[in-house]
């Protein structure tokens, strides 16, 4: 007696959910190829480049919207942020409204750095996700957005 293939027993929209799982991540990991690349070439991390990326954009951030904004442990912030102050890049500033609380910013040579590297981190990510016309990427964006939110709940 033979037995099916296990994937022959699948629905199509199981089939299509894995599917669509293997090429997500597959895309993910590529271009992530790229963008970590061009981080690690300013001998970043890429949880250090991503808090000075929130900061470049954002302003001044209490710890715990960091810690939201770059999706790490409160611990993973702290010592992340420990390593951008010791680097002179960041510094941690009291929060006037709430003593428990603390806000990181970038100091004048963190916000010189990343005005410098940013611009071509972006055109790094621009060629990660080239394969895409303009249109095709707004497309992604609101289909991956349903898919993230509707994941979540």
């Amino acid at each position: 007696m033979t037995r099916a293939h296990p994937l022959a027993t699948r629905d199509e929209d199981q089939e299509l959910a894995l599917k669509l799982f293997v090429v997500l991540s597959r895309a993910h990991t590529a271009v992530t190829r790229i963008t970590e690349a061009d981080i690690a070439r300013h001998g970043f991390s890429p949880g250090e480049f991503a808090i000075l990326e929130a900061l470049y954009h954002r302003g001044p951030l209490l710890l715990g919207e960091v810690q939201r904004k770059i999706l790490v442990s409160s611990g993973g912030v702290t010592y992340l942020v420990d390593r951008l102050v010791a680097q002179g890049l960041v510094e941690r500033q009291d929060c006037p409204t709430d003593r428990r609380a603390r806000f990181a910013a970038l100091t004048p040579a963190g916000e010189e750095l990343i005005a410098r590297i940013f611009p071509a981190h972006a055109e790094a990510v621009e060629r990660g996700v080239r394969g895409l016309s303009a249109e095709e990427k707004r497309t992604a964006i609101r289909l991956l957005r349903r898919l993230g939110l509707a994941a979540a709940e």
